[in-house]
């Protein structure tokens, strides 16, 4: 799983290397069908991981925001890739530098390896079922990743924030959780900064996609975290023919009944 990890690092740094030239010479925007936006880093950042995936030794389907038509369903073993090749195109369009690359290897729902490239921020998360979760600086340094701890007494709890999403049912969360601070960010790096100590809670209720969530999930878990839908179970991207992922919560700390409780079961 190892020698797995560093090939799909590799493969994300090129991809970063293609969004990052479009970056930095300028780019038109166009929408999908659903609104949303996309650029031709987008395409540029999938056709480099595409084509690295398909050449690793273990071959498995390729589910990826940028070809959802081709994916031929996860494979005899629960296995399949799953790739957002540019997250945060809202952030990239924004030139604010927090949109990232992403890819997870799912098996049987759960996110077992991911990767995290922030092209322009120059640094990476990575992670791997038995090999654990790390954060990659620009000087290539790695440093293991761990979660917090749960707020001490009167302490403010760490709350990660979309920098393009809010709504009345996150304000009405956020007042049953307590005492908090606001750290806006976006795309997929929110969960990373929780995998890393510096947050303890990314509630998002709202729609996100499979893609959005899986390679930042594989490093979360490997770091001592989890994501939980409102009903308290694990997220699982066991069908991957519903794309929307539910409403969740990502927590940095060990489960908390009585938190859970007071948060309406979450």
């Amino acid at each position: 799983m190892r020698a797995l990890l560093e090939q799909v690092l590799k493969i994300a740094y090129e991809a970063g290397d293609a969004i990052a030239a479009v970056y930095a010479r300028g780019f038109s925007v166009e929408l999908k069908g659903d609104s949303s936006p996309v650029t031709e880093a987008d395409q540029a950042a999938h056709d480099v991981i595409e084509r690295g995936l398909k050449k690793l030794s273990v071959k498995l389907p390729i589910l990826s925001e940028e070809d959802v038509d081709s994916f031929a369903g996860i494979n005899s073993e629960g296995r399949y890739w799953l790739v957002d090749p540019l997250d945060g195109t809202k952030e990239f369009i924004k030139r604010n530098d927090e949109f990232t690359v992403n890819i997870a290897l799912i098996e049987n729902g759960k996110p077992i390896l991911g990767v995290v490239t922030a092209p322009v921020l120059n640094v990476a998360y990575i992670a791997a079922e038995g090999v654990g979760a790390f954060k990659i600086d620009a000087a290539g340094h790695r440093y293991a990743l761990h979660v917090a701890s749960k707020p001490t007494s009167g302490a403010s709890w760490r709350v990660m924030g979309s920098r393009s999403h809010s709504s009345p049912d996150l304000a009405a969360w956020l007042e049953r959780l307590g005492k908090y601070e606001m750290l806006p960010m976006g795309s997929s790096l929110k969960f990373c900064v929780i995998a890393e100590g510096k947050a303890d809670v990314y509630p998002r209720l709202g729609p996100t996609c499979l893609w959005d969530t899986g390679a930042a999930h594989a490093i979360l878990l490997q770091a001592g975290g989890r994501i939980e839908t409102l009903d308290g179970e694990p997220l699982s991207y066991a069908n991957p023919s519903e794309k929307l992922n539910p409403d969740f919560v990502a927590w940095g700390s060990q489960e908390d009944r009585a938190l859970k409780a007071k948060l309406g079961g979450v």
